[in-house]
Parts: structure tokens; C-alpha cells; sequence
């Protein structure tokens, strides 16, 4: 068992009240490490040195291009640590080998992408009258936070790290209490760059600690978060005070939406993936899938079939399946479980603890399909973290409209047709922040925007979108 360290101001510490918790394999129940436990001194603490470092002659007068030179070197040694970086997430969440791996690619994009954006961050030119030259400069917003969830801990605070130091803020960020240790190694590769001191900041510690310190924290220009309504709706509350602008992506009960014209092989093949991925711990989840009624005993019979040839394994074993994050996620998808059964489900596969020799003191969860369930039912309308799906059946194009708009949740949605002039006429209409035609997350596009509506929050993560949350626009006007 190995003490681990923050990273501020360019230094390694414990936290000020040398408070420590521990992270655990959620696999095997292994103690992995200690972390420091910061609290708002802490905070206070790192957010002094991001601002210093902000308003700092060397940090302002760093050149653009030299930021993006950096990015690069990030994400070279995101690449030349892979294994190890991909063996330290699998540890930490659980996920298979294989996901932990590509989690570190993307990573590497991120960093990749932003630094190329570094240069270019253009203002315009505005046409007002004759003898005024008026244009707008877009600056960075200032000292950044961004509290990152548990489930995808290396992959997200990546992508907003990256664009926000792209930008020219600087950083302080929180990892989830659960997943701290992929955070810490990207601090340890910052510390091997010519980043100036103070420009990235890792604080670790509890969200009801740390994170509402950091919320709350008059001297933060901007907040990142993911995770949960309930926290995010905190977040803002906190940010409130101080009258701090956030980007919120939080939930979703994302649908596949499955037309009786598709291509069933490869819709089969997405809808299953699109649940089972990291135990379907993740917010772009498919977790309810409507079919069309002329070919839903079939299509189920398929999705069934696939999710019960899954294997289920820790993550280092590599399998398709690995374990629920801890015993407090584990016990609430018990509860959603037992809530299905009074509400009237059938569950057609799974729906309990996977029993196997070797997995005793994991949180190994069966996959599950669920039918028979009212779309406005509890369990349809709330989202489980679980690779748990529950279906619905429609008749008509509208039909399929309503009930996939009709949860408060709006981040991703699949559409499964081959007819062209269906599949954009349904796109227009549905409420989600990214739509997929036949096929469903695209690999994970660095590039393509991603956010929601309604309660999956607002603001946009990924691509030049993302630039506007790390700027803000100064309008100049000068007469001649």
C-alpha cells in the first residue's frame, strides 16, 4: 500500500490536516492506495497558485504556440506510458484491459487536438460606421476547476484539462474520491514538462469536501463538472454564490431507437455494446431500447442471446464485463432491481449478483434485459448505472419520437433505420445533445461536441465547442 501525494504549485504534498482514505480495486476489494484527504484548505491553497500563476508576467506572455508544443508532449507521454496508465485505470474502476487501453488513446487526443487549437483562437471583426474599428478578442476566463466523476476519470479530465490550458487558464482539478490514481499520474507528466509552476493544480479528496470547496470558491473563474444531477444541481448552487459560470454534463437514459427496416446484425451488435461498456457505469449509456412492434420478439431474442454470452470477469482479466464500481453503486442497482419487480418487469436475462468462483469479493453484476415496463415507470425513467437495458415497443415514427423524448434526460440518442429521409426527419426532432444514425458514439470523437438537454446540463464538452467554455469575449471599439 502506497501513499499517494497532490500535486500544487508545482509541488508534491500531503494534504495541510495530514488526513488520508483509501482506494480499492472494486474487482477483488484490494486496497490500492492511500490518498490524501483535501479539505478547503487545500483548495484555498491551489487556487491561490493557479491564480498567481494566472496573472503572472510568464504565463501571460507564454506563447501560444509553446502551449500547444507542451499539449503535445502530453499526449506523447500518455502514449509512451500506455500500458502502465491503462493498467493503473483498470485497477482503480474495473473496467477491462481493452477499455483502460483505449481510455488512454483517447486521453492522447484530447491533449493532441487542443494543442493544435492553441494558435488558434481568432477573434472577428465587426462592421459598426465609418471611423470605428471594432473587433472582439477572445481571452481566457482564468483559474478553471474541474470536478471529475469516477466512471471515465482519465478520459475526462483530459478532454476539459487540455482545452482549458489550450485556452491559457489555469488549473485546478478534483478526481473523484474513488478513481484518484490516473489523475495523479497525468499530474506526474505535467510536472515533466516546462509547464510554469501553478498552471495545473490536482487537489484529491471527497466531493462534499473538496469539490463543494472548489464550487463555492469566490477566486475560481469557471467550472467544469460531470456526474450526477443531484451534485451538479450543488455545483451550480455553489457557483451561484459567487456568480461563476459552469458547464454541467451530467445524466442520461439514452434510447436506441430500432426501426423494423434496420440492418438487425449491426444494431444488435451497438445496442449491446452501447450497455455493457465500462458495466454501464456511463452517462451516453443505451439504456432503454424501443422497437418497432413488427420485429421486437425477434430483435429481443438476439440482444438476449448476446448478453448472456458475455463473460464476465476483474479487469485485468480483460473479459467483455467487469465489476461495479463499489458497494454503495452495487446496493442501488439492487434497489432499481427490486423496484422492476413491483413495478411489473419481466426480466428476460440477468437482474442479480453474478455468482462465480474467483469473484466473490467483487461487484460483479449480471447483464439484464428488462421488458414489460410502463415508459413512465420509475426503473424506465431514471438512470441506473448498470449494464441494465429496458425495452419498449412502438408502431408509428411519432410513437418512437415521444417515447424516446420522454425522460428528463436528454444526451444521447441512436437511430437504427435504413431509410435516409426517416432517419434525419427523426433526428431533427429528438431532444438529446448528440444523435447517431446506425451507428452509436462514433469512437468516442474527440472532435464532435457532447452535452445535453433538459437535466443532462448544459454547456458543451469535446471539439472547438468546448473553447467557448475557457474564453470570454472582450469586445473592442477603437475610432480613428
Amino acid at each position: 500500500m502506497k501513499k499517494q501525494q497532490m500535486y500544487i504549485n508545482g509541488k508534491w504534498i500531503g494534504s495541510i490536516g495530514n488526513d488520508w482514505f483509501e482506494t480499492k480495486n472494486p474487482g477483488t476489494g484490494e486496497v490500492l492506495a492511500e490518498i490524501p484527504r483535501g479539505k478547503k484548505e487545500d483548495v484555498d491553497a491551489a487556487v491561490e497558485a493557479a491564480r498567481t500563476t494566472f496573472e503572472s508576467e510568464e504565463w501571460q506572455s507564454f506563447p501560444p504556440i509553446e502551449r500547444g508544443r507542451i499539449l503535445h508532449k502530453v499526449a506523447d507521454a500518455l502514449r509512451a506510458d500506455a500500458e502502465e496508465i491503462a493498467l493503473l485505470e483498470t485497477l482503480d474502476t474495473g473496467k477491462p484491459l481493452t477499455q483502460a487501453r483505449k481510455d488512454v488513446e483517447a486521453s492522447a487526443l484530447y491533449f493532441e487536438y487542443y494543442a493544435g487549437m492553441a494558435d488558434k483562437i481568432f477573434g472577428e471583426t465587426i462592421p459598426v460606421q465609418p471611423g470605428i474599428l471594432d473587433y472582439t478578442l477572445r481571452e481566457p476566463i482564468g483559474v478553471t476547476a474541474h470536478i471529475v466523476p469516477w466512471n471515465y476519470p482519465l478520459q475526462i479530465i483530459s478532454r476539459s484539462t487540455a482545452a482549458a490550458i489550450a485556452t491559457g487558464n489555469t488549473v485546478v482539478a478534483k478526481p473523484a474520491e474513488d478513481t484518484p490514481l490516473t489523475a495523479i499520474k497525468l499530474a506526474e507528466i505535467f510536472d515533466q514538462t516546462d509547464l510554469p509552476k501553478g498552471v495545473f493544480n490536482l487537489v484529491t479528496g471527497y466531493g462534499y469536501e473538496a469539490g463543494a470547496a472548489i464550487s463555492e470558491h469566490p477566486d475560481v473563474d469557471h467550472i467544469t463538472f460531470t456526474g450526477s444531477v443531484q451534485t451538479g444541481s450543488a455545483v451550480m448552487m455553489g457557483a451561484a454564490k459567487n456568480v461563476k459560470p459552469v458547464t454541467l454534463e451530467l445524466g442520461g437514459k439514452s434510447p436506441n431507437i430500432v426501426f423494423d427496416d434496420c440492418d438487425q446484425e449491426e444494431a444488435v451488435d451497438w445496442v449491446v455494446r452501447s450497455i455493457i461498456q465500462n458495466a454501464g457505469q456511463t452517462c451516453s449509456a443505451g439504456s432503454r431500447l424501443l422497437i418497432q412492434d413488427s420485429i421486437k420478439e425477434e430483435f429481443l431474442k438476439k440482444v438476449v442471446a448476446k448478453m448472456e454470452a458475455i463473460q464476465i470477469g476483474k479487469g485485468v482479466d480483460d473479459l467483455d464485463l467487469g465489476p461495479i464500481l463499489n458497494e454503495k453503486q452495487f446496493s442501488r442497482i439492487l434497489e432499481f432491481m427490486d423496484v422492476a419487480n413491483k413495478e411489473g418487469a419481466a426480466f428476460l436475462t440477468g437482474g442479480k449478483r453474478q455468482e462465480t468462483a474467483g469473484l466473490e469479493n467483487g461487484y460483479f453484476f449480471q447483464p439484464t434485459v428488462i421488458d414489460g415496463l410502463s415508459p413512465k415507470s420509475y426503473v424506465a425513467q431514471e438512470e441506473i448505472f448498470a449494464p441494465v437495458v429496458a425495452a419498449f415497443s412502438f408502431e408509428t415514427e411519432q410513437q418512437a419520437i415521444e417515447l424516446a423524448n420522454g425522460t428528463d434526460y436528454g444526451l444521447v440518442t441512436g437511430i437504427w433505420t435504413k431509410d435516409g429521409a426517416r432517419a434525419h426527419r427523426v433526428a431533427s426532432k429528438i431532444r438529446a445533445g448528440q444523435v447517431f444514425i446506425n451507428n452509436y458514439g462514433a469512437g468516442g470523437g474527440v472532435q464532435m461536441p457532447f452535452g445535453g438537454y433538459k437535466k443532462s446540463g448544459f454547456g458543451r464538452e469535446k471539439g472547438l465547442e468546448a473553447l467557448r467554455n475557457y474564453t470570454i469575449l472582450k469586445n473592442v471599439a477603437l475610432k480613428y
